[in-house]
């Protein structure tokens, strides 16, 4: 079975945008037959975290609810803890000694996050060289494909560069992981920008359906729609975005004319995307109840499943161990 390799770090609760950028696709690979193996980035949440790791392993405990509520099934997927398979850091500290620092610093969301988190102080290895320990988590399991979007595809294939500097290095141990393109809507938060936690502007999949309506009911829409008479163009709405990432096509294409004849309000038109949003999220906040019911099968499934990925790793890390010409007595 080719393999899957993705992750999520623990900064917060999963929100609407993380369901439909990421883990509903994971949910389609794991259907597809893929041997999927899903980690909790712990270590990677310390990169931006490291003054505060208070709230890490109660995000952690969340992430794993969110992902089986969502539909991730611990039979089928192998879902666990970054930092309890201490190989992913034993690789990483070897190919932290290959990697040139010039790679790390053209790495193109380097100065971006910098930037959009200044509050906080990222003048530190761990966050400039977070590709390396990716790399690390990516090639221990040999993964064959590691779902991205488009604008993933260089922090791929910055991995892709590691593994082929260790193979010409050392002799062919990792296989390059190739992009499973997934599509990425564009998921909008309720006050038009893009859905963040930071922005304090998310829908969570932990939201009740009644937090759910009064978040979209005052979301903003097309600004030129300031009565239900006046015409308006979807493709300015916020509203319309969501619509495009939930609604089928000939239903959306009813709005589209509806809006630009004035012939929907606005209310009509977020009740709809109301609907579809639900029919989305009902089915995991059921799931989501039994679950949370049951907090002891969550640290099951990730205590076993960090065992299985450790089997794996252990078993990369000797052929590791072996082509660097480590000597373990």
């Amino acid at each position: 079975m080719e393999r899957i390799l993705s992750g999520m770090r623990p900064t917060g609760q999963l929100h609407l945008g993380n369901y439909l950028g990421a883990l509903k696709s994971w949910v389609d690979l794991q259907e597809e037959g893929y041997h999927c193996f899903y980690f909790i980035a712990d270590w990677h949440a310390l990169t931006t975290e490291y003054a505060d790791p208070s709230q890490v392993a109660e995000y952690s405990m969340e992430i794993a609810l969110d992902w089986m509520a969502a539909g991730l099934d611990p039979e089928r997927s192998v879902l666990f803890l970054q930092s309890k398979v201490l190989e992913h850091a034993e690789l990483h500290i070897l190919l932290s000694m290959i990697t040139p620092v010039s790679w790390l610093e053209r790495n193109p969301t380097y100065k971006e996050i910098r930037q959009e988190l200044k509050d906080k102080d990222l003048a530190t290895y761990g966050f400039l060289g977070y590709p390396v320990l990716q790399a690390a988590d990516i090639l221990i399991y040999k993964a064959h494909y590691v779902p991205v979007g488009v604008d993933q595809l260089p922090h791929l294939e910055l991995t892709r560069e590691i593994a082929r500097r260790f193979n010409h290095l050392y002799g062919p141990v990792f296989p390059e992981p190739k992009p499973k393109l997934t599509e990425s809507p564009k998921v909008p938060g309720v006050d038009g920008r893009k859905m963040s936690k930071s922005y304090n502007n998310a829908i969570y999949l932990s939201d009740s359906p009644e937090e759910v309506w009064e978040k979209i009911r005052p979301m903003v829409t097309d600004t030129r729609r300031m009565r239900k008479t006046d015409p308006g163009e979807p493709e300015d709405c916020p509203v319309f975005d969501l619509h495009k990432a939930l609604t089928p096509q000939d239903e959306r294409e009813e709005i589209i004319q509806g809006c630009r004849r004035a012939s929907i309000g606005c209310i009509e038109c977020k009740r709809i995307l109301y609907r579809h949003l639900m029919e989305q999220l009902d089915p995991i906040h059921e799931r989501r109840g039994k679950f949370k019911a049951h907090p002891e099968r969550i640290m099951e499934v990730i205590i076993e499943g960090s065992k299985r990925a450790k089997a794996e790793a252990s078993v990369t890390m000797e052929e590791v161990r072996r082509a660097v010409k480590l000597w373990h007595p």
